[in-house]
């Protein structure tokens, strides 16, 4: 069969089962018990937002005042 020993083999087999296995158990732990994965969550803050600045003048205010802009272009 393979040029590996017979103590190789199972060994790579061994190692494939822990490789494959402990994301498998880590995703069943957290996809069964969801508040484990909010304690986890929770403990964290991944993204920290800027407190929120002015908000734009809406389309209304900006014709005003591009209307007014142009009032004071034209008295001149």
């Amino acid at each position: 069969m393979s040029s590996l020993g017979t103590s190789k083999g199972i060994l790579e087999i061994a190692k494939f089962a822990i490789y494959v296995s402990v994301p498998i158990a880590l995703m069943f732990t957290f996809a069964n018990n969801t508040e484990n994965l909010k304690k986890i969550m929770g403990n964290r803050s991944y993204v920290v937002y800027p407190p929120e600045g002015p908000r734009p003048p809406s389309p209304e205010e900006l014709r005003e005042m591009a209307r007014e802009i142009a009032r004071k272009n034209n008295i001149r």
